[in-house]
């Protein structure tokens, strides 16, 4: 892509409405934002497990709250690198992509980042797992489905569902989702393409991100912000450059707060956890450490003095992230960058490489993690298991349960008289939307674990 393109790779152009909209005093993208804060899909992050079940007494993340902290990085990145693009190719910008860089760049990550995480279903990625495993045990659905369609269904991916949740053909909706900017819908594409182009050799292919029922969208998504294509059968394309700020601010965030998290939880030692935090501080040298000791040696309370060094540790990767980011802008255009930013910072900081290694060893696989990982993986399948078989029956072969079972399809999912796979499609967006709370009580209903009135 030349440098040239630098002036096309955004659009306020909304999905669903032939023309650009405005409204006095509030910028498009800011009304992304707002779209997305208000949405039904978004409030019920509150009640999606980030990590660890949300316990009593101890605030940790959910996914409500960490979208909201990756939004403000993402507005942080898009603030800095907005900026140091306008000095850097100032020559190259028009006027109004000049505008668009200084004040907007940063509303369309902060917006694009909120909904990263829109698409996961209950229980994160054990509700995923247990999604495509009930699909690749019931090989006999397969019938109603293309191949591509099929792949869909038997590696489900939450990326490609929030595609679907917020400009695709999710049942209970218009097909216009959320009507958000092109500009915002091209930064949530983590993985632009269809799920028979997947290829883990490749960074943007290591997952999928669009359904079958979605790739038109996807296409108009690709098309109005100048996205590479890399290949048109199977499709795929090379990543948006505002994607990579995306992944670099979630990735910020989910591996300094889960540390965090496991902190105040009791999981992990608070010295132990304090010197992963000082040593990267002192890497990153984002402030001089006799000052960081002096502010830690006057916080008692121990949470505050690990909330400190998280903040600083953050600041610091927000300005490694921008540096990385405008000096390899030029490669990241034209499609040839491959290694995240958040990775690029890990080849020269040890300090940021031992604390994932400690993550995944003593948080990611505590047991009361992996416990919780189990028990979802279990609701979700068998809720799959309870409807999909009654749903695709013909009405007139239904017995009495399949009467019964297809009823707990609220109206918006009941797919009745179309296609196998749009009724199959409809028990996948109920299920897959729903909340971990609202799952594990439809379970316990069904399994009679629970029996009578519940308001």
């Amino acid at each position: 892509m030349p440098l040239s393109d630098i002036n096309k790779i955004f659009s306020n152009k909304r999905a669903g409405i032939a023309m650009p909209t405005s409204i006095e005093r509030r910028r498009d993208y800011q009304r992304d934002y707002d779209r997305i804060i208000f949405s039904p899909d978004f409030r019920k992050l509150q009640d999606k497990t980030q990590v660890f079940p949300l316990p009593d007494g101890v605030l940790v993340h959910n996914r409500l709250t960490h979208s909201l902290e990756v939004s403000s990085v993402g507005r942080s990145l898009g603030a800095i690198i907005g900026r140091a693009l306008c000095d850097k190719y100032a020559a190259d910008l028009t006027p109004e992509s000049m505008d668009f860089y200084e004040h907007d760049l940063y509303n369309v990550l902060a917006a694009a980042a909120l909904c990263h995480d829109i698409g996961n279903p209950a229980f994160g990625h054990a509700g995923e797992d247990a999604i495509s495993a009930f699909f690749r045990k019931n090989e006999e659905l397969k019938t109603f489905f293309t191949e591509a369609g099929w792949q869909d269904l038997v590696h489900f991916e939450g990326n490609a569902n929030a595609i679907r949740l917020v400009a695709g053909n999710h049942s209970g909706q218009n097909t216009d989702g959320l009507r958000l900017t092109y500009a915002t819908l091209c930064a949530i594409a983590k993985y632009p393409c269809e799920s028979v182009a997947r290829n883990k050799k490749f960074i943007h292919r290591k997952k999928f991100g669009f359904f079958q029922p979605d790739k038109e969208i996807f296409s108009e998504i690709a098309a109005e912000t100048c996205m590479i294509r890399e290949n048109d059968s199977p499709l795929a394309y090379l990543r948006h450059p505002f994607v990579w700020l995306v992944e670099a601010a979630d990735d910020i965030c989910y591996n300094l707060m889960d540390l965090e998290d496991a902190h105040s939880l009791g999981i992990i030692e608070h010295q132990t956890c304090r010197d992963l935090l000082k040593n990267l501080v002192a890497n990153l040298a984002v402030d001089d450490l006799h000052i960081v000791e002096q502010r830690l040696n006057s916080l008692y309370d121990k949470d505050k003095q690990i909330a400190y060094l998280r903040s600083k540790a953050i600041g610091g990767l927000i300005k490694h992230a921008a540096e990385i980011y405008v000096a390899h802008f030029e490669e990241i255009l034209d499609g040839t960058f491959a290694t995240s930013l958040f990775d690029m910072i890990s080849e020269h900081t040890p300090e940021l490489s031992e604390i994932v290694s400690f993550s995944v060893a003593n948080v990611y696989n505590h047991i009361r993690v992996v416990e919780i990982e189990n028990a979802g993986y279990n609701v979700m399948y068998e809720l799959l298991s309870h409807l999909i078989p009654s749903i695709i029956l013909p009405k007139e072969k239904r017995e009495v349960f399949d009467k019964k079972s297809v009823r707990l399809l609220p109206a918006a999912y009941n797919k009745d008289g179309d296609t196998e796979a749009a009724r199959i499609w409809g028990v996948v967006d109920y299920v897959s939307g729903m909340t971990d709370n609202q799952a594990t009580s439809l379970y316990r209903k069904i399994k009679g674990i629970d029996i009578g009135f519940s308001y």
